[in-house]
């Protein structure tokens, strides 16, 4: 199986520029923007990342290495991990349905942070909602538990799929109506509530994003926006792609690196800066014909056809009106308020502030 070519990827995603008022290239150094934030750190985090070799541990591993040095992290899943994988140091077998194998990771290996990425995303979790469930809800409470139980920080992914129909779609504040449609926006509430109630009831340092699709190189894990991978793999060992949404589906969507840096900026944060536990983080959105047209530039002869999917095309939010539409004519700009703050990839609200954005 070929990997993406970083220069590929990142070629492609500049070509799908947003609408803002200035052009800001993606980084030569994607890793740089990570300097400063390490230094202006008082004290080295020790990390148990959850769910660790999906689309987004390995990532934020070679992140923490990167600002802290090895032994930063311990990463832990219920697979092996590749041979020979780079971006896999300290690992560890973890189920997150026991507890107590939890609570045995952080003493014996002196966690302060979890990061819990384990879950079932939206297209798996319609297929098995029994083990959505499990997993996406079972875990997180597991994981809370633990983090009471010894001081820990604690950080879980939330989604827009923890919104629906009935939200404000411009210009979305972080407390707004949550009525998703799928069992993955269900659970997804069910963390950022729980993790408020810890939060609230027993003081545990419950933080948690709600991200739009992530743009990366690594495979896609089931969920409504892997197309947006899955089409870059398509282009290199086929020359085409067949595309399970409409092509005018607009769906939001996050460079990997943008996503990793609203990460290590958040956990970062001061606690009582916070004025609550959950905030929107957005990039820029566009739609698989864009996206196709955007791969053209770089291989003219690769092709898209569509076979509509009825349960993730009955996933995806659309929306009238969006401050960052796709533009084929510009560079990436994944973030509006960057030029502020080099470690603001996206449109996260300062500590103390309302973040707002737009659901696609």
């Amino acid at each position: 199986m070929a990997s993406i070519p970083r220069k590929l990827l990142r070629s492609t995603v500049s070509l799908l520029n947003v609408n803002a008022t200035r052009n800001y290239a993606l980084p030569a150094d994607p890793l740089a923007r990570f300097k400063a934030l390490a230094s202006a750190t008082k004290e080295r985090p020790r990390v148990l990342i959850t769910g660790s070799l999906g689309q987004l541990g390995r990532g934020l591993n070679t992140v923490y290495k990167y600002m802290y040095g090895d032994g930063c992290v311990v990463m832990t899943d219920i697979v092996k991990p590749p041979r020979n994988a780079t971006d896999v140091s300290e690992y560890s077998y973890l189920d997150i349905l026991h507890q107590e194998s939890i609570e045995r990771m952080v003493v014996d290996k002196g966690i302060d942070t979890i990061v819990h990425y384990s879950a079932l995303l939206s297209a798996v979790g319609e297929q098995n909602v029994p083990l959505a469930l499990q997993v996406n809800c079972r875990g997180v409470e597991n994981v809370l538990e633990v983090a009471k139980k010894h001081n820990l920080k604690i950080f879980i992914p939330s989604t827009i799929g923890a919104f629906g129909p009935t939200t404000p779609r411009d210009n979305t504040p972080d407390l707004t109506i949550q009525c998703p449609t799928t069992i993955y926006g269900v659970s997804k509430v069910y963390a950022e509530r729980l993790g408020e109630y810890y939060h609230h009831k027993f003081g545990v340092d419950f933080r948690s994003l709600r991200f739009p699709g992530i743009i990366s190189a690594t495979k896609p894990g089931g969920g409504t926006t892997d197309y947006a991978i899955q089409i870059f793999y398509d282009a290199l060992e086929k020359g085409r792609h067949t595309c399970y949404l409409r092509p005018d589906t607009r769906l939001p969507m996050m460079y990997d690196t943008d996503c990793m840096a609203s990460v290590v900026q958040f956990l970062a944060a001061p606690n009582e800066s916070l004025t609550h536990r959950t905030y929107n983080v957005t990039g820029f959105s566009f739609t698989p014909e864009e996206i196709a047209k955007a791969i053209k530039k770089v291989m003219p002869n690769f092709e898209i056809d569509y076979k509509i999917c009825k349960i993730r095309q009955g996933i995806e939010f659309s929306i009238k009106k969006s401050p960052m539409t796709a533009d084929q004519n510009g560079i990436c700009d994944s973030a509006q308020n960057c030029s502020k703050n080099p470690f603001r990839a996206s449109t996260l609200a300062e500590p103390g502030g309302e973040a707002k954005t737009s659901i696609v």
